[in-house]
């Protein structure tokens, strides 16, 4: 039997829907519009279409945007003082560097200088230390976004056997603190993890971010477990396609997310939602 499928996209659009309500009522009581400042140094055409999506779905979703495109010869000091002009603006209640930076500029610096207050990506060591204590302001988005998926699917988290595939910081790692915040038993696997393939069959719920196309086959997926794909690559036919054999691994799990059309919206909608919240606490009313 073919899996079920988790769209992201339309989920996306529910969240977005939920988003603009709440805008409006922002503003209709208080005066208050949600803005967000997005971040672009240099031209990479990639980052240019991601900060333009974003852009898109803050309009539709009532939130004000402040754009900021500056060249590749941009300085580490002048990007550091732009935003600390961000920090201090009211108007502004979250704050997006698109990444990479180019190489003169040290992302860690940069990403340690956003106020933790308006760290819409949630990525501020400040944020991470909060979520591993088990009390989180904001989350990472994509993390956050998983989570969201996996609950709009009927599956209780509580309980379940994860097993997360990658460890990065902005992914990996925070996806596994809040899944154990849901009091999931989680396991992280890496390039050093012994039959991977095994420990990947005892997952109620699967997890895939390691950059690698079509990495999970049928092989490693137990029958009816819960598969969310957060890769994204290309084809040799150019194709976006996820770090998950779809074809394959969706005639055995019971539940799978698509790439694309399913983790990326809603990256981009948590995006939004922290934006929102942050607006909301910056008037007590979270």
């Amino acid at each position: 039997m073919a899996a079920k499928l988790i769209d992201g996209k339309a989920l996306a659009q529910q969240v977005r829907d939920r988003l603009a309500r709440e805008s409006a009522e922002l503003f209709a009581q208080k005066s208050i519009k949600p803005g967000l400042a997005t971040i672009l140094v240099g031209d990479d055409p990639a980052s240019h279409v991601y900060v333009r999506n974003k852009q898109k779905a803050c309009e539709l979703a009532g939130i004000y945007v402040d754009d900021h495109k500056l060249p590749a010869s941009t300085t580490q000091v002048e990007l550091l003082t732009l935003i600390e002009q961000k920090n201090a603006d009211p108007k502004i209640h979250g704050i997006l560097v698109q990444l990479p930076l180019p190489k003169h500029i040290d992302s860690k610096v940069i990403l340690e200088a956003v106020s933790p207050l308006k760290d819409a990506d949630g990525f501020h060591p400040y944020n991470f230390g909060r979520l591993v204590e088990g009390h989180p302001v904001f989350e990472a988005c994509t993390p956050k976004g998983v989570i969201k998926m996996i609950e709009s699917a009927g599956v209780t988290i509580e309980g379940k056997r994860a097993v997360v595939l990658g460890r990065s910081n902005i992914v990996g790692k925070p996806l596994a603190l809040m899944l154990l915040q849901k009091n999931a038993t989680v396991t992280i696997c890496h390039s050093k993890t012994k039959d991977l393939p095994a420990v990947c069959r005892e997952a109620d719920v699967l997890l895939v971010a390691i950059g690698k196309a079509k990495f999970v086959t049928a092989d490693m997926v137990r029958e009816g477990a819960v598969v969310i794909d957060v890769g994204t690559n290309k084809t040799p036919e150019g194709k976006l396609c996820g770090d998950v054999d779809f074809d394959a691994v969706s005639q055995k799990a019971g539940w799978i997310s698509p790439v694309p059309g399913g983790v990326g919206p809603m990256t981009i909608a948590m995006l939004l939602e922290n934006t929102v919240e942050s607006a909301m606490r910056s008037v007590g009313l979270r």
